[in-house]
């Protein structure tokens, strides 16, 4: 990591839903998405893999941030995901093998991201995401995302969308 990436924000990526979105993406008039890179989904491979939009990649490489891989893939994303993409090799953050349980109400990777973020802030563009995670005024949760952090993980109550505050 070079000094220059030490001081942007983190994007943590999950791959399944955010980049291979699970339903079929459309273009126009309803007409399935035909992704824009040309690949065999035969054999062995993984036939989601087609939807995965190169575009996606272009809008990431534009944010003024440093991209980190924050899925389940972990170095496949790098194998697989980021050349779909036009992505360089990514940071990969590698899960423990425990099966201890989060604190009650918060998703698995969040104490993780945390931890990973070091006190830099960061966004988690991740399909599942709890309500825990939203950010609330009288801020009783906020501790389980690290007291005294800079990391900022916010997500839309259902009930009450993103605020100015928020």
């Amino acid at each position: 990591m070079t000094h220059g990436l030490a001081n942007l924000p983190l994007v943590f990526l999950d791959v399944d839903g955010p980049l291979i979105p699970f339903k079929a993406r459309s273009v126009g008039g309803g007409r399935p998405f035909a992704g824009a890179v040309a690949r065999s989904s035969g054999g062995g491979g993984n036939p989601l893999l087609d939807r995965i939009d190169p575009a996606d990649g272009e809008r990431l490489s534009a944010l003024n941030c440093q991209l980190v891989w924050a899925t389940t893939w972990m170095a496949d994303a790098n194998e697989v995901i980021s050349p779909l993409l036009g992505l360089p090799a990514l940071p990969v953050v590698e899960w423990p093998d425990d099966d201890e349980d989060p604190a009650h109400g918060l998703h698995w990777k969040t104490a993780y991201l945390t931890q990973w973020a070091a006190g830099r802030r960061f966004v988690w563009l991740d399909d599942e995401t709890t309500v825990c995670l939203a950010r609330r005024r009288d801020d009783r949760r906020r501790p389980a995302m690290g007291r005294g952090s800079t990391s900022d993980a916010s997500a839309a109550a259902p009930r009450r969308p993103v605020q100015g505050p928020d």
